[in-house]
């Protein structure tokens, strides 16, 4: 059995919470302790209680930070992230991780250049260009100092794996030498989104479009409600149910009731993600709506959720999005932003509940074999090369 050490220094990601960064960090640290190996969780933030099948992790939570956002606030998170070097040295006098992975924050670059030093392999996760982020979606006090540890981080990490190639190129504009920055898209837990059993049985005629997410303006939330709107009209039995929270919400509780659908739309709030097969499954069509992005460089947790859940899928055509769903032969790709195009699939599928059904089926089988986590952490350590007094040498050539 191995030791692997798993670090989130980010304080806006609870890992045992419910945003679909809390899902990432649970799922991979699950399979992890499904493979029989020893993990510590590294944490900023906790945010609730323990996950099934997590209780034999070790949780090490950090210092707090602090204040509000801006200089102050970011200084405390710096603090908090230099932190984990207590953890691992600790770690180290009982005999040492054998691999640490860590998940990227703004503020940390303390656990790549630990690894670097002690000769510990590590895996450096990117999920998006979170400078860019911070600066334009909420408050980056100071830029220069935020790419000087990405940098260092990058640098010293033996292996970066980022969700998508627009991610990777962010990446390697920040690196000497970009041979060790990789592609591994996102996963899902095939075990625990799966299609129910015995599934309820729907009011007869009833026919609903699903939604998982974050309420943002990037989800296209809005594009869906509309596109509804139109489906209600000539679909007596349709529903839609929109499972999430988010800065949104009033915007769309209110976009329901000035089109006079609220009858038939339940917005189901934040759920668990244990509760998250339950509500898959009262979807008869699951939709990512994403409107036109200039720079789309997600991987969509919620796609492959809907896979796994055997569901049919409606996504828009962007980003890596036609890829995953095989270009149409696992979901029906729409022009982004297009309420007409949406609202016309959806009415088709409304409709046809053998395409839903054949979809479905097609769906699930590419979920279990090629995106459950397991497969997915397979490709992230294939990406590890055996520890050597060279490539020691190399990964502290680079933080020099």
């Amino acid at each position: 059995m191995s030791r692997v050490v798993y670090v989130s220094t980010d304080p806006g990601v609870p890992v045992f919470g419910r945003k679909g960064a809390s899902v990432h960090v649970q799922s991979l640290v699950r399979e992890l302790v499904r493979r029989g190996h020893e993990v510590h969780l590294v944490t900023a933030r906790v945010g609730g209680r323990t996950p099934r099948g997590l209780e034999d992790v070790v949780v090490h939570e950090l210092a707090p930070v602090t204040g509000a956002d801006g200089a102050e606030r970011e200084a405390s998170a710096r603090i908090s992230a230099e932190s984990v070097l207590e953890v691992l040295d600790g770690l180290r006098e009982v005999g040492g991780p054998d691999l640490v992975m860590e998940r990227y924050a703004l503020w940390s670059d303390a656990t790549m250049r630990w690894c670097a030093e002690q000769g510990v392999p590590s895996v450096l996760e990117v999920n998006a260009p979170l400078i860019d982020e911070q600066a334009e979606h909420r408050v980056l006090a100071d830029r220069d100092r935020a790419e000087s540890i990405a940098e260092r981080a990058f640098g010293a990490a033996t292996s970066i794996v980022c969700v998508t190639p627009a991610v990777a190129d962010w990446v390697a504009a920040r690196v000497s030498d970009d041979r060790h920055v990789h592609v591994v898209a996102n996963g899902v837990d095939t075990r625990r989104v799966r299609p129910l059993e015995v599934p309820a049985a729907p009011p007869a005629g009833e026919f609903t479009v699903g939604f998982v997410g974050t309420l943002k303006p990037w989800h296209g939330v809005e594009v869906l409600v509309r596109a509804f709107a139109r489906l209600a009209d000539t679909v007596t039995g349709a529903r839609l149910r929109v499972v999430g929270d988010g800065p949104q919400r009033e915007v769309i509780r209110t976009l329901v009731a000035d089109l006079g659908i609220g009858d038939r739309v339940d917005l189901v709030g934040p759920v668990d993600p244990e509760e998250m097969p339950r509500q898959l499954a009262a979807m008869d069509v699951a939709v990512a709506p994403y409107p036109e992005l200039a720079d789309f460089y997600f991987s969509p947790l919620k796609i492959y959720e809907y896979l796994a859940a055997g569901l049919p899928v409606v996504a828009s055509a962007i980003g890596e999005v036609p890829e995953l769903l095989d270009d149409g032969d696992l979901g029906i790709l729409v022009t982004p932003g297009s309420v007409a195009e949406l609202a016309a699939v959806l009415a088709g599928l409304a409709s046809e509940p053998a395409i839903r059904e054949d979809l479905g089926r097609s769906a699930r089988r590419a979920a279990v074999e090629r995106h459950d986590w397991s497969c997915v952490l397979d490709r992230i350590l294939a990406t590890v090369p055996e520890p050597t007094t060279t490539l020691a040498d190399e990964l502290l050539g680079r933080i020099a």
